[in-house]
């Protein structure tokens, strides 16, 4: 019969620690190999612990090697020798291994073993939380999730390589952009210019697109994630706070029909706009764009459900319409606090996913009738710092341009920050009729 759970005693290798520290004592060169898998907190044995902190304790003062006297006199001054076993077991751990040869397999197998005891506390808390009825099932999901991947952010190893090393992976890399002659190194939007300037989504980027109410925010958004999931066959996701997924869908059929949507919504539709409508459906429906039709959608909700997407479907974009309408997890802060609290975690999602995170924004009333910039984003100046990329749709109004120049649609979008690319505008042309934006055709005035 298997012992209870609770009378187990916690994974650990004494040899493997005992071996690592021999190793390291041995040859004082390989702690900085030690150090890329384990911390002192990874030693189960307390003593084990004790006289790694004091061989790191010697390296951080890099004045002496830490071998079998200096370390136990390193001991003696942290008051710790007795608890590491005195002066006799420090000078046994040499006597465990032959050379240092293997410390980095000594220093893996105590971090896994590390790690299997930082699982088990994880599961304990997550055991304990889940009776507490007064916190909610998903904040508690959302904290597990995030508490599992900096547990795996931790625990990998950091590196270094040398320019050498490097440059044949970039050239490489150069070669391969020449013969597949693809312009971009990112996700391409679809429209030509933008992506010249930005050459593209880049993956871990916030990108935030703004515009006053009825300038064609939505419209935009769904035009560029229909390109990336329909023409470039990228798995895309289309997070909608605002729209059902079923006016969604009439938008895609509209606009990839190019029937207008009075006509799709009335049902007036000739054979002829039949038998396109019935195309443009069979090219959506083999399209990889998932849609999240979710009002007032939590913080943590979006962020599991970005998890999710990212892990079973390989999405690598998400768009989300929009930005203000995300619910803060913590609603007792005031709103410019929700805010900047909602965009620094877009930010990080993207970081986490390793994907661009594209969202929608209002901007403010008194935008309107101007060329907005970043001043006029709405309820925070967090928004603005913490996007690696900017735009805004600009274009007059009907009413504008009713009393002066006739507008057909054409629309400037504005990259009013690039952090790691220029600023400046892209020409584009709303079709209303479908709910599209297109790249303005050369010579249009």
């Amino acid at each position: 019969m298997a012992a209870p759970l609770k009378d187990k005693v916690p994974p650990h290798n004494d040899e493997a620690e005992q071996a690592a520290l021999g190793a390291v004592l041995l040859d004082n060169d390989t702690i900085d190999t030690a150090l890329e898998y384990v911390k002192p907190d990874d030693f189960y044995s307390n003593a084990n612990r004790r006289v790694f902190q004091a061989i790191l304790n010697l390296y951080n003062q890099g004045q002496q090697k830490a071998d079998i006297i200096t370390v136990v006199a390193e001991l003696r001054q942290m008051g710790e020798l007795d608890g590491a076993g005195g002066p006799a077991y420090v000078a046994s751990l040499t006597n465990v291994v032959p050379s240092s040869a293997n410390i980095a397999h000594y220093a893996k197998l105590v971090q896994d073993c590390s790690l299997r005891r930082a699982l088990l506390r994880l599961s304990a808390e997550m055991n304990t939380r889940s009776f507490d009825e007064s916190t909610e099932a998903r904040m508690i999901l959302e904290e597990t999730q995030q508490w599992i991947f900096e547990l795996g952010e931790n625990r990998q190893a950091f590196s270094f390589r040398s320019t050498r090393e490097l440059m044949s992976e970039t050239i490489e890399m150069i070669e391969k952009l020449y013969r597949s002659k693809e312009a971009y190194t990112g996700i391409p939007s679809g429209f030509d210019d933008l992506d010249t300037m930005t050459s593209g989504f880049q993956n871990s980027e916030l990108v935030i697109i703004g515009a006053r109410p009825s300038m064609g925010k939505t419209a935009l958004a769904l035009t560029m994630a229909s390109h990336i999931s329909m023409e470039k066959k990228i798995p895309a996701a289309f997070f909608s706070l605002e729209m059902s997924d079923m006016a969604l869908c009439l938008r895609l059929i509209s606009s990839e029909a190019r029937i207008e949507s009075r006509k799709i919504r009335s049902g007036l539709l000739t054979p002829a706009d039949f038998s396109k409508l019935m195309d443009a459906a069979g090219k959506i429906y083999e399209a990889p764009l998932y849609i999240v039709d979710t009002p007032g959608m939590k913080l943590l909700d979006l962020r599991s459900q970005a998890r999710r997407l990212r892990a079973q479907y390989g999405v690598k974009i998400i768009f989300i319409d929009y930005l203000t309408l995300i619910t803060s997890d913590n609603r007792d802060i005031p709103r410019h606090e929700q805010i900047a609290e909602i965009s620094r975690s877009l930010k990080s999602l993207a970081r986490e996913l390793d994907m661009p995170v594209v969202a929608l924004s209002q901007l403010r009333r008194d935008a309107e009738g101007k060329q907005p910039n970043l001043a006029d984003i709405r309820e925070s100046g967090s928004i603005e710092q913490d996007a690696d990329l900017v735009m805004f749709l600009h274009r007059e109004r009907e009413s504008e341009a009713k009393a002066g120049k006739e507008t057909d649609g054409k629309t400037e979008l504005i990259i009013a920050k690039q952090r790691n690319g220029p600023v400046g505008k892209a020409d584009i042309v709303f079709i209303p009729q479908y709910a599209r934006f297109e790249t303005l055709a050369k010579g249009y005035k």
